[in-house]
């Protein structure tokens, strides 16, 4: 039973004095991730208690930079220890150019995913506030009442619930807090277009 433990433990040393580097880079990313995350989503947070928006914000966020720190953790794990990603540089390589288009590009669906970061870090566009944007030469207005990982709900002066593409609220020129309503959706080149709403 000694002659066992002992030939255990001359194996497990013979491995860490080969591995020490590799390890310890090991240790050093695992305790970053955990700051980077232990320091970011108490500054989510705040930034979604700030907007007012609902705690289906934060989860979200919370969701996603865990996984995005994740994933960039575990592919610097897997080069530390000293996987070969020869065979798939060619993949890899395309699909980090796809995916960093697919986050930036505005007609991309994963570029909504983009701004709703940038969403949720714009003072100006908490919940409460009433926008208006201007696409072209249409614009819909409405109040801000939720913000989800594709599209910013708005509610129009009729209480209609209008779904906006997150990644269009960031694009196109907004209106916040207007001093005159117009109609919920319309033309900007009509002759209406400088009239307020009818009260009743």
């Amino acid at each position: 039973m000694e002659i066992i433990n002992s030939d255990v433990f001359v194996a497990l040393s013979d491995w860490f004095v080969e591995y020490a580097s590799s390890v310890f880079w090991s240790l050093v990313i695992l305790g970053l991730y955990l700051i980077i995350t232990k320091l970011a989503l108490p500054l989510v947070n705040s930034k979604v208690d700030s907007s007012k928006l609902k705690s289906e914000a934060y989860n979200t966020a919370q969701h996603a930079i865990k996984l995005i720190v994740g994933l960039v953790a575990l592919a610097i794990l897997l080069l530390i220890w000293g996987i070969n990603f020869s065979g798939l540089l060619l993949v890899s390589t395309s699909l980090i150019t796809l995916t960093g288009v697919a986050l930036f590009a505005s007609w991309s669906l994963l570029s909504n995913i983009t701004a709703y970061f940038i969403i949720l870090f714009h003072q100006s566009l908490q919940r409460g506030n009433f926008i208006r944007i201007i696409d072209g030469d249409n614009y819909i207005e409405g109040y801000v009442a939720d913000v989800s990982l594709f599209n910013t709900k708005l509610i129009t002066e009729d209480r209609e619930i209008v779904l906006y593409p997150n990644n269009l609220v960031m694009t196109r020129p907004s209106i916040i807090n207007p001093r005159v309503k117009w109609k919920t959706v319309g033309k900007t080149t009509g002759n209406d277009v400088n009239l307020p709403m009818d009260p009743s």
